[in-house]
């Protein structure tokens, strides 16, 4: 009986004890399911909120009141761009945006863009009484068939830091710029973009759209001038912003053919704090290039790529600058070694940290390789593409060199067009790169399928250079079989942005310029 007893009390005592701890089991998993989003503190879900685009913003306002709330709350509408082609964010009448100023954006907006059909006085008026801390601005025209009345306008902002204009190819825009001169004083950074891309050559007419003239006497402060694309701007323009705006820091002057360079000796001369001179695809000659101080001036990043200057022209101006740490020559087929030796004897290149060669085909492999080896350490971005001899052994002896390289470009895409001699193991280059340059952040190789050469092993390297490379926010690869492989390597490890195609994507070293942050638009 004894042991019976005995028996029964532990069977019940197990019994309750797998019942209390069942209990527990509830009461935990309760006290889980208690736990939603709603529970979330406001300041999480507006951290959170923070991290969705406007139009996003919009679709979560509908889910209830509280999110409808914090969604609106001006806090998440700092930076507004109306373009939809950009955004995705549109407003249809200037009525409507007239009111989210008051209500929605408010004294917490910094930044805005804003389409030709929504630039009227009344949304100008609203920008400048409610806004006071409104300091980027982008008006963009370039889609504009017709401009609404500005005769009523007597207000706008007046504390912009930068002003963006986008110009129409035939939208005169003085009657409008003639209202808010007085308002620009304060600006540090401006940019007019221009219509290069959707002009022709055929065209004949060509209307100066915007009076620099104007601008330029009531601009004093500015420091960054970026004049993108602009058919009818000359020297003289250029002349004129000398002459007044004498503390320009950066001028980007990327695809004005017009500008030949005869107003860059007033240039230099007046404007003492210039450091960095952009000049892509400029129009700029031997003869005005050659006339120009370049020894008294301060400039130490310049863009000469796509230029047309001769080998004396650029032997000449380069070996006069006082040295560099941006030089982007890309497609200057007159940058020969010579050159390069000469810049390397002088020491113009002892603070260098970005350059492009890309295209240079009076450039040795030989000459090259001995730059790399004496000033690769110092190397922040290195642009080698369209080059066919630089091939597989050049980059596995150059690549240990460059340990402190955050960009590179290489490879030649249209191996077929450019008589590539051999294939490109690629996994040995990855692999290299992943040894050699912890700092990578942006890395794209041009070649093409039928250039390079990968195994079943490949997926070893990409691990390896995923890996040892935590900074890689761009791996770009052109289309095929060894890019698929990579992709789905990197959306493995949960990294889905990361490999990207040439078709889609283009690298730069434009992010290593000082001013590259005012330099933006669009």
């Amino acid at each position: 009986m004894d042991a019976a007893f005995r028996t029964t009390i532990f069977d019940i005592a197990q019994d309750a004890s797998q019942a209390a701890a069942a209990h527990n089991d509830n009461d935990a998993h309760m006290k889980r399911v208690s736990v939603t989003i709603d529970k979330i503190p406001d300041k999480v879900l507006l951290h959170i909120f923070s991290f969705l685009r406007h139009c996003e913003l919009g679709r979560v306002a509908r889910v209830c009141k509280k999110w409808r709330l914090l969604a609106y709350d001006n806090r998440l509408w700092t930076h507004v761009s109306l373009r939809p082609e950009f955004s995705g964010l549109h407003i249809y009448s200037p009525e409507t945006l007239q009111a989210l100023i008051g209500i929605r954006f408010g004294s917490a907006l910094r930044y805005i863009e804003i389409p030709s059909d929504l630039i009227t006085a009344p949304v100008l008026h609203e920008l400048a009484n409610k806004c006071p801390a409104l300091r980027y601005m982008t008006l963009d025209f370039s889609n504009a068939m017709q401009l609404h009345d500005f005769n009523d306008l007597n207000a706008f902002p007046c504390n912009l830091r930068s002003l963006c204009i986008c110009l129409s190819e035939v939208i005169f825009l003085e009657g409008f710029m003639r209202r808010i001169y007085s308002c620009l004083s304060s600006l540090e950074v401006l940019h007019l973009i221009g219509t290069f891309e959707l002009s022709s050559e055929s065209e004949e007419d060509i209307y100066e759209v915007i009076n620099i003239s104007k601008i330029k006497a009531h601009t004093p402060n500015l420091k960054v001038v970026n004049l993108y694309g602009i058919t009818f701007l000359d020297d003289s323009h250029i002349e004129l912003l000398a002459s007044n705006c004498i503390h320009i820091e950066c001028l980007a002057l990327n695809f004005c053919l017009r500008v030949k360079g005869a107003s860059f000796k007033n240039l230099v001369q007046r404007c003492k704090k210039l450091k960095t001179l952009l000049l892509h695809h400029a129009g700029v000659e031997d003869d005005h290039m050659n006339s120009v101080p370049w020894e008294t001036s301060s400039i130490h990043e310049l863009d000469l790529t796509s230029t047309e200057l001769s080998a004396s022209c650029l032997e000449n101006i380069l070996l006069r600058m006082p040295g560099f740490t941006y030089l982007a020559l890309g497609y200057c087929e007159f940058f020969d070694d010579k050159i390069l030796e000469k810049l390397m004897e002088r020491g113009k290149f002892s603070r260098l940290q970005a350059l492009d060669i890309s295209h240079t085909h009076a450039l040795s492999e030989n000459a090259i390789y001995q730059f790399i080896q004496k000033h690769g350490q110092n190397l922040r971005g290195l642009m080698l593409a369209g080059k066919p001899k630089l091939t597989e052994n050049f980059w596995l002896n150059a690549i240990p060199y460059l340990k402190n390289i955050k960009i590179c470009v290489l490879g030649t895409a249209n191996g077929w067009f450019l008589k590539m001699q051999s294939r490109i193991h690629v996994d040995q280059i990855v692999e290299a790169f992943a040894q050699h340059c912890p700092r990578l952040q942006r890395l794209e190789i041009q070649w093409d399928p039928d250039t390079i050469r990968f195994s079943d092993k490949s997926n070893k390297f990409i691990d390896h250079i995923r890996l040892r490379c935590p900074g890689l926010k761009s791996f770009t690869l052109s289309d095929g079989e060894y890019y698929e492989m990579a992709k789905s390597n990197f959306e493995r490890a949960d990294r889905v942005k990361v490999v990207r195609t040439c078709t889609n994507y283009t690298t730069s070293i434009v992010s290593l310029l000082t001013n590259y942050s005012d330099l933006m638009f669009n």
